[in-house]
This record gives structure tokens, C-alpha cells and sequence, in this order.
């Protein structure tokens, strides 16, 4: 599996969070890559379930609390990265 990296829907954004579309982006996958590390490193066997709900709270204790409360991701693509870090093929 490649690094993982979030892309944001423009399609659902207000005209504030499209102009910082960007540099949202990169915060938001900043954070994603850290939490993966860090769940990675961590990683004793838990279930997938486990790991994908440790990764969304690893991510977004990485985050500013405002970005942090408006963040829901796309859980499928979060737990494709559980398990892949469950499979030990995470990068």
C-alpha cells in the first residue's frame, strides 16, 4: 500500500474550506501519516475494527479541534489503511 492521503470532495465543501482546499489537504494527510505511524508501531493484534477507530483518534489528535470536529472521513478508506497496517503492508 502506498502512504495514505486524504483528498477532499469539493463537491462538499463551503466556499471557505474550497479557497484553504489545499493546504486542508495537507494538513489532514500530515495528520493521517503521523497517526499511521504511530498505530503501526503500536500494533499488538488488535482487531481491524480496533485499529481503524485508533487510527481516526490518532488522526485527529494531530488536528487543530476546530479542523479536528469537522473532520469525518471516509471510514471504508480508513479502515483500507487498518488493514493494511493489521496485513503489516503499510508503508
Amino acid at each position: 500500500m502506498s502512504e495514505p492521503h486524504v483528498t477532499l470532495d469539493p463537491r462538499g465543501l463551503d466556499p471557505v474550506q474550497h479557497k484553504l482546499r489545499g493546504p486542508l489537504e495537507d494538513q489532514l494527510t500530515s495528520a493521517l501519516r503521523a497517526a499511521t505511524e504511530r498505530v503501526r508501531a503500536d500494533y499488538a493484534g488488535e482487531p481491524v475494527e480496533q485499529v481503524c477507530q485508533r487510527l481516526l483518534d490518532e488522526t485527529r489528535s494531530g488536528l487543530h479541534p476546530d479542523i479536528a470536529a469537522g473532520f469525518n472521513p471516509d471510514m471504508d478508506e480508513f479502515c483500507r489503511v487498518a488493514v493494511a497496517i493489521v496485513r503489516g503492508t503499510v508503508v
